[in-house]
């Protein structure tokens, strides 16, 4: 009864936060129903019994992608005005794309409602006492720990590589020389001046 409720309480905040994700006039505010709507995903993995993939979902998307969809959402200079104006003119391909995965929930739940995939005679997939993200990661440091390994890698390289490239040295750019301000005397950088009556101080 409990994980009943849960069910439908997660999935009711989950399909309510994606609607609010799409018609929420602040892009801000759609990134925060969309954390919204990756919490409420991963409770529902939980019930599944897929907690790999609910964790997934809390420390790679809510706790990256969605972070980094409100850090550049909240420091690009959006223009409100021009983004409900485009919505007119995308009407049409956005329709069609939301009757292609209207289509294919239908025919999800058609397929579900089918029956099971194995017939009666066909060898049904066997329960398996390990929790899957021990088995998990069992597959991946043992069978793919080659492809594991070359994949940290390749974001290892990743990450310099655009570290560098934000710290390259630019032709425009004044850099602060300290070694320079702390030798330079009081005497140098202070000037007395002394102006007459009704004359202004020269820079």
């Amino acid at each position: 009864m409990i994980a009943l409720l849960a069910f439908y309480l997660f999935a009711t905040l989950t399909i309510a936060s994606a609607v609010l994700v799409v018609f929420a006039r602040n892009p801000v505010h759609s990134v925060l129903w969309l954390i919204v709507a990756f919490f409420n995903a991963a409770g529902l993995m939980l019930l599944t019994g897929a907690e790999f993939i609910a964790m997934l979902l809390v420390i790679v998307y809510v706790g990256a992608v969605a972070v980094l969809f409100l850090f550049v959402v909240m420091m690009l200079d959006i223009d409100f005005a021009q983004l409900r104006s485009g919505v007119t003119r995308n009407l049409p391909f956005g329709l069609l794309i939301a009757l292609v995965l209207l289509a294919e929930i239908v025919i999800a739940v058609s397929a579900y409602r089918a029956g099971p995939v194995f017939e009666r005679g066909a060898a049904a997939p066997a329960a398996n006492a390990v929790p899957n993200i021990e088995a998990l990661g069992h597959e991946l440091y043992s069978r793919y720990l080659l492809p594991f390994e070359l994949a940290g890698l390749i974001l290892l390289v990743a990450m310099i590589g655009a570290i560098v490239l934000t710290h390259r040295s630019r032709g425009d750019g004044r850099r602060q020389n300290a070694s320079r301000q702390i030798a330079r005397r009081p005497e140098d950088a202070v000037k007395i001046a002394k102006p007459q009556v009704g004359q202004g101080v020269e820079l």
